[in-house]
């Protein structure tokens, strides 16, 4: 047992406020190319069935701890569950031209006490993958998560072997954090699980980094970018 005499040498982290962040709400992220809202079942299902699911997109659900979905039976069961959820509480990713859902996403592992909280679950059909709203949609995301919500930690995990989503993160500016080996069983497989996370010091450089890349200036008349988020983030 350590002395009371002794304590000042003892290593001690720095002390930071302990009030709790906000938990997550069922609220709309609005940005310029698309719209994050509740899920709805009843509203989104129709779309994202149809760009999420049949033999062409199985790819798609390749490394989700669910589907892909054979049925439109079973893909709206499927909605409906995620919908009633409130860890993980997800969202609709809405196309702003169509105002169709074109994905969707999870705040998840929400520990307010903490400030600690995960984006996951993250859906993106093929109409939203590498799209001016595919990256705005993490960035409504994060910002919500750091400047309304208070969180320290933001956190992106996902299978080891998943190489576009480990790109993702770090394009997007989270920081690779390591790997957990055998952390879970997925559909029957062993999944390691790569870390990645972004924190609160680090966000309004992170923050100034997307709203470059967004800005319609970064963008040619053809929808080309001129500057990657990558070379911002470097």
């Amino acid at each position: 047992m350590t002395s009371t005499h002794n304590i000042k040498t003892v290593p001690l982290d720095a002390r930071v406020e302990a009030m709790p962040a906000n938990r997550p709400q069922r609220t709309t992220l609005d940005g310029r190319a698309v719209c994050v809202v509740p899920l709805d079942p009843v509203v989104h299902a129709g779309t994202l069935f149809k760009g999420a699911c049949g033999e062409e997109n199985e790819r798609l659900w390749l490394y989700l701890f669910e589907g892909p979905f054979a049925t439109r039976a079973a893909f709206d069961s499927h909605l409906q569950n995620k919908a009633r959820s409130e860890d993980p509480l997800f969202f609709a990713i809405l196309d702003k031209p169509s105002g169709n859902a074109v994905g969707y996403a999870a705040y998840m592992r929400i520990e307010p006490t903490h400030r600690v909280i995960e984006v996951g679950s993250i859906l993106y059909t093929p109409r939203l993958q590498r799209t001016i709203g595919a990256t705005e949609a993490m960035y409504l995301m994060a910002r919500h998560v750091f400047d309304d919500l208070e969180y320290r930690r933001y956190e992106w995990k996902c299978n080891a072997l998943n190489a576009p989503s480990r790109s993702a993160a770090l394009r997007l500016g989270f920081t690779f954090e390591g790997i957990f080996r055998q952390h879970m069983i997925i559909k029957g497989r062993n999944r390691d699980t790569a870390w990645y996370s972004m924190l609160d010091s680090e966000w309004p450089k992170r923050k100034a980094a997307f709203e470059r890349w967004l800005d319609p200036s970064n963008f040619d008349a053809s929808g080309r970018q001129k500057v990657s988020l990558s070379e911002i983030n470097r």
